[in-house]
């Protein structure tokens, strides 16, 4: 059985980086789409990006397009999303997700992906 964990997530300033990591157990991730969400308190939670099973294509939220990148590590069965240029409203809690669908061309939605990590907790602030 897939088990999705987080990591990577903690306490940077406005204008600062981080980069998240997925990685499973009970599975090869590689098989898998891999998308990240978030959701901020008292706010539903929203894709911010996805990458494809086959072809490793890509999809990113609006919000987040030229400061984010996904990436997939098959050698060491990772998913990463580099976060760069953090902004207050980027703090939420984040979640990697497995799909085996690809990923849609524009947003991904949380209906598509049924296995879920426990969530990372991101927090953007001076």
């Amino acid at each position: 059985q897939l088990h999705l964990v987080e990591s990577g997530g903690g306490l940077v300033q406005p204008g600062g980086s981080l980069r998240l990591s997925c990685e499973a157990s009970g599975s090869d991730l590689n098989y898998y789409t891999i998308g990240w969400f978030r959701q901020a308190p008292g706010k539903e939670r929203e894709a911010v990006s996805c990458i494809s099973r086959h072809d490793n294509s890509s999809n990113y939220a609006e919000s987040v397009k030229g400061r984010f990148t996904i990436s997939r590590d098959s050698a060491k069965h990772t998913v990463s999303l580099q976060m760069n240029s953090l902004k207050s409203e980027d703090s939420a809690v984040y979640y990697c997700a497995a799909a085996t669908l690809a990923c849609r061309t524009t947003v991904s939605s949380i209906w598509d992906f049924g296995v879920w990590g426990q969530g990372a907790q991101v927090t953007v602030s001076s």
